[in-house]
């Protein structure tokens, strides 16, 4: 069993560094096409796996509330959006398209650029580990194949984010193999949160619609905030509402089939 979840936690960190492996591929910049391919692709995993593996599974978990099964969705959501307003407040949040200037602005830009996105990544990686304590506490409304599910879906969105955690670097003259291991690091606070997420399962299963719905939140913030705007400016702003609509489909298949 535990071979099983440790496995699950780490298929979104495997996502990060395959994403990260793209400055071996792509040259010193990603094309502005490819760009809303890849973050209409991810805003349409999120905004599935938003509802489909956390705030579903949340209602069903407070069920016994009756009228009320609401609330416990609706504070966690709120609270989650609310949380990723405030990293936002404190690390201002960078988009792929932003190119580099010189050396010194671009160093800065981009470190908080990866600080933005590790620091994102950590209410993802508590998103997994949730709903994977909620499993091994046999709570209703989580599966095995659901948090697998979401596992799957978050790796696909963190794929983008390697890559943009990379190629700044790779554009500032970062040799290829810094700028891997960099966009690598940027993901491992996934598993970790996880981890601790799972290790504090006792305190989490009595809150596990509240920690749900607060994952759902924290995803659709950066949804909104981030994916969405970059998916939607300028040039080829089609393929990204394509692949959004791809990657909604892919995720609500992955939740509802192995759900």
């Amino acid at each position: 069993m535990q071979a099983v979840v440790f496995r699950g936690i780490l298929i979104p960190f495997l996502g990060t560094s395959l994403g990260a492996a793209m400055v071996f591929f792509l040259k010193k910049q990603i094309s502005g096409q490819l760009q809303k391919v890849l973050t209409g692709f991810a805003a349409g995993v999120m905004v599935a796996a938003s509802f489909w593996s956390l705030l579903q599974p949340a209602l069903e978990s407070s069920a016994g509330m009756g009228k009320l099964s609401f609330l416990p969705a609706a504070i966690g959501f709120l609270i989650g959006i609310g949380f990723l307003l405030l990293l936002d407040m404190i690390t201002p949040h960078m988009h792929m398209d932003q190119q580099v200037e010189g050396p010194r602005s671009g160093l800065k830009r981009t470190t908080k650029l990866i600080l933005a996105v590790t620091l994102h990544n950590i209410p993802e990686g508590m998103a997994v580990g949730v709903v994977y304590a909620g499993w091994l506490a046999g709570e209703a409304g989580v599966s095995l194949t659901g948090a697998l599910a979401l596992a799957i879906g978050i790796a696909i969105q963190n794929f983008p984010e390697g890559a943009i955690v990379s190629m700044p670097l790779l554009a500032e003259g970062m040799p290829k193999g810094k700028t891997f291991r960099m966009g690598v690091l940027s993901g491992a606070v996934e598993p970790i949160a996880a981890i601790i997420t799972i290790l504090a399962a006792s305190a989490v299963v009595p809150i596990l619609p509240y920690l749900l719905a607060f994952a759902a939140g924290a995803m659709m913030y950066v949804v909104v905030e981030e994916l969405i705007p970059e998916m939607s400016e300028g040039k080829h702003s089609n393929a990204g509402t394509i692949f959004f609509s791809l990657g909604f489909v892919l995720m609500m298949v992955l939740d509802v089939a192995l759900g």
